[in-house]
């Protein structure tokens, strides 16, 4: 197949798709790359170990895509659940359930716009969408992917106020605050991943004697990139959220508040919220540790075995990880009468949907019923949920 105006590269070259998976290592064929046009300039033949990938490739694109529409068709309507029932309950919208709300719907984003075209990748052999689309689908991956894990940094920064400096932060834990806490970190993290528009953009690679397309980026950034989401996405996050737990903790175990003594209610409420947090803060741990272990091995260590049981894990992980975003309803309804009152109110249909009547203690100081003392206050400073 002849090319105009192309240059052949004849040097070893490895192309890596978002999933991690090597595309194309080109060690015995010439490739013309002439802009978005890619052409074999050398006769090639598939042997065995291809028509075994071919097979392969043919079970993933079959299990992959039923696997994702099932966390999309779950996932949707439990966050969307979530986010009915706190909004509808005026007595639930308090600082944890606004920051559930907030999380409900970064995995809202991320199951409509990234996990049907994710799921696209593993079933067709090139990317159907075009440039534009390959940028804004990035996008949302890494900025819901931000989202979701400094979401659970700041409930995690909620919990330890109200377990470690309950008077205190009584004024700093309102709803108003948790709204601008919300719309800045969800500012500060689109801009802050506005590069991914300018990287990405739909590639043609030769792979078994054909030529396909992926979104991806420029290979040489990726090091920079993946070192970047490892560090910023996961690991300092997990390392602060792990901080946070420890004196929380602490606290709990010897159960004491500075300046007066916490009721067993209180405590046990105050253990109860920060247990359901706690559970959802080791899930999303649990299930994005094995990709981005991966992703960090394939794309800045360069050191990934490519082999059909390593490629496999690697497709196991993403589902994990993409499994993450359809988990959290059901451990609030696990976790929180609450959330399972609600819950069963608006899907048995018991009538109209009624805010489930809840005692909330509120963290809030502003028109108290009656005089506040120290020990009323902290009695007072924690959630149901």
């Amino acid at each position: 197949m002849a090319v105009n105006n192309t240059t052949d590269l004849c040097v070893a070259y490895r192309v890596v798709n978002q999933q991690g998976v090597v595309l194309f290592e080109n060690d015995s064929q010439c490739v013309d790359w002439g802009g978005p046009t890619v052409s074999i300039t050398q006769n090639c033949t598939m042997d065995e170990a291809d028509d075994e990938g071919k097979s392969f490739e043919k079970i993933v694109a079959i299990v992959v895509p039923v696997i994702f529409g099932l966390i999309a068709l779950t996932g949707f309507l439990g966050n969307l659940l979530v986010i009915v029932v706190v909004w509808c309950n005026k007595q639930m919208r308090n600082t944890t359930n606004l920051l559930i709300i907030n999380l409900a719907i970064a995995d809202l984003f991320f199951i409509i716009i990234c996990v049907p075209f994710t799921a696209t990748i593993f079933a067709v052999p090139v990317w159907p969408f075009g440039t534009a689309w390959c940028k804004i689908y990035q996008f949302m991956i890494n900025v819901t992917a931000y989202a979701s894990v400094y979401t659970l940094v700041f409930m995690s920064l909620d919990r330890y106020l109200a377990v470690v400096h309950p008077i205190s932060s009584m004024t700093i834990r309102t709803e108003r605050n948790a709204w601008i806490v919300i719309l800045v970190s969800w500012s500060i993290i689109l801009l802050g991943n506005v590069h991914v528009l300018i990287a990405y953009e739909e590639v043609p690679y030769p792979f078994n004697c054909e030529i396909r397309t992926t979104c991806m980026n420029d290979p040489a950034q990726g090091p920079v990139f993946y070192s970047c989401f490892f560090t910023f996405a996961f690991v300092l996050p997990v390392c602060g959220m792990c901080v946070l737990y420890g004196f929380m903790v602490k606290r709990l175990m010897y159960g004491v508040v500075p300046g007066g003594s916490q009721s067993a209610e209180s405590l046990r409420s105050k253990k109860r919220v920060t247990r359901m947090v706690v559970i959802v803060v080791v899930i999303f741990v649990i299930c994005w540790t094995p990709i981005q272990i991966i992703l960090l091995c394939v794309y800045v260590l360069d050191s990934y075995p490519e082999t059909g049981l390593a490629l496999g894990f690697q497709i196991a992980s993403n589902c994990l990880a993409y499994m993450n975003s359809c988990v959290n309803p059901f451990l609030y309804a696990f976790l929180s009468d609450y959330f399972r009152k609600s819950f069963k109110k608006l899907l048995c249909c018991y009538g109209p949907f009624k805010p489930v009547k809840v005692k909330i203690e509120r963290t809030t100081a502003a028109r108290p019923p009656e005089p506040v003392t120290r020990t009323t206050a902290m009695n007072n400073n924690s959630h149901a949920v």
